[in-house]
């Protein structure tokens, strides 16, 4: 006698992960920490056995425009099979108006690296993959976020784009946290491994006319301020111009990118850095 019985449908959830699974996605709460939501593009192909599917992580600057950034990778994302990651952090996470807490990586009892890679870890095992290393681009505060990812986790990456940030960490432990990597250790627990960021491709990016500095420079009654922290130039170009020579002064390779009639505008550089990472994307795969 033949089974009759009907069995329940996947066709709806089929269309469900379609809709808001894949390719531009929904917006999802970080399940480790349900205040930080993220955006996503996912290509088809992750769906694939055996895909080569990377990760590519663009982090918002202080305007929040983290919907805008996926927009604009998302072809990027389509062409070049990386699923793109768009954090959000919000202001006033505790409650106290502070717009810029996630530059710095620590807020309080906040670890915002660490919330970045549990959203990696949840993005890798919804979509069956394990993303151990991943690009990482930023723009003005997100490149302030890029700029000190960077010396905490760089064997996480594999590439890391540092866009026209207002303040910069210079690689020199002379100089305090977060001026420089002075008491790097005490903070992070770990010691800061610079072999591990010279194998990190890296690209600094700038506007040539982005020459306001009403954000940038640091008044001694600001609570952020610490001693030291506007000697890396009045400008962006001229502070990103000494991180640079900060990094190469350690042995870590710099490709260096100032935009010709480009004042502070990060949407503008995203061409530019998508050049970088599809250059890098392919050496990597022909390596593998």
């Amino acid at each position: 006698m033949s089974d009759t019985t009907e069995k329940p449908s996947t066709r709806g959830d089929d269309k469900a992960q379609a809709l808001y699974d894949l390719e531009s996605t929904t917006v999802y709460a970080s399940r480790h920490d349900p205040r930080f939501p993220y955006a996503l593009y996912v290509p088809r192909e992750v769906l694939t056995p055996g895909n080569d599917v990377e990760l590519v992580v663009v982090m918002h600057g202080t305007g929040r425009q983290f919907m805008r950034y996926r927009d604009e990778f998302a072809p990027f994302g389509r062409w070049n099979r990386c699923v793109v990651l768009c954090p959000l952090f919000p202001v006033g996470v505790r409650g106290d108006g502070d717009r810029s807490g996630f530059k710095r990586l620590i807020e309080g009892d906040i670890r915002y690296d660490k919330v970045l890679l549990d959203m990696v870890s949840e993005v890798g095992e919804r979509y069956g993959k394990r993303f151990d290393k991943f690009a990482l681009f930023g723009y003005s505060g997100g490149g302030q976020f890029v700029n000190r990812f960077a010396y905490v986790h760089p064997e996480r990456l594999w590439a890391a784009s540092i866009g026209a940030p207002g303040n910069v960490t210079v690689l020199d432990q002379s100089k305090d946290w977060w001026v420089g990597l002075g008491g790097f250790e005490r903070h992070f627990g770990k010691r800061f491994d610079v072999a591990a960021l010279q194998r990190v491709a890296v690209q600094m990016v700038v506007g040539r006319a982005d020459l306001e500095t009403w954000e940038i420079t640091m008044r001694e009654d600001n609570p952020a301020y610490l001693p030291g922290i506007n000697d890396a130039g009045a400008t962006r170009p001229e502070r990103l111009r000494t991180l640079k020579a900060s990094f190469e002064a350690a042995g870590i390779q710099v490709r260096f990118d100032e935009l010709e009639n480009v004042a502070h505008n990060g949407l503008q550089a995203v061409e530019v850095v998508q050049d970088f990472f599809a250059q890098v994307l392919r050496a990597k795969r022909a390596g593998e």
